[in-house]
């Protein structure tokens, strides 16, 4: 991949992804988080990673956002519940400060990547045969189960957000 591409598609996602955390609407920031697993699938595509490019869309942001979305649109969050940075325990702004410190130095002390080979092939990856293969046996119980937990969590969105008018009637 071009480095102009490169650098394009990860400002893209970098800038995306500060507007998940900096955004107080909660439809905002989903709309962001989705803009933001859009630039990481480019940037898998530039690696010819093409099938994880493939299911990282149609996983992540087709079905996950589509259900960030749908829980936030059912429980009607107007945003105001974040709590703002002033209003935040100093130990947590020193954590907080602390682990973007400690990234920012790892990510300088480690330098620059070693450049590939000219000439060099792009690595070849698993087929999809070997993936369904793997994901229909080895990993068959593991994707049931989580199968499972997201459907507990939608139940759970759909009790939350039902609106209970006759409550005085009960006690």
């Amino acid at each position: 991949m071009g480095t102009f591409l490169f650098n394009v598609l990860a400002i893209f996602t970098l800038v995306t992804a500060a507007g998940v955390v900096v955004n107080r609407n909660a439809v905002n920031a989903s709309m962001c988080l989705l803009l933001s697993l859009v630039g990481v699938a480019g940037l898998f595509v530039g690696l010819q990673a093409y099938l994880l490019a493939f299911l990282l869309l149609l996983v992540y942001a087709g079905a996950i956002v589509a259900l960030f979305l749908f829980i936030v649109m059912l429980l009607d969050t107007k945003g105001d519940a974040r709590p703002t940075l002033h209003k935040l325990p100093i130990a947590a702004r020193v954590l907080a400060v602390g682990l973007v410190g400690l990234g920012v130095v790892s990510f300088v002390a480690q330098g620059k990547l070693p450049e590939p080979a000219i000439g060099t092939a792009p690595a070849v990856g698993a087929s999809l045969k070997l993936y369904a293969y793997q994901l229909f046996t080895t990993y068959l119980l593991p994707v049931q189960i989580l199968g499972f937990l997201l459907l507990i969590a939608m139940l759970g969105v759909i009790v939350l957000s039902k609106r209970f008018d006759g409550l005085e009637d009960i006690k």
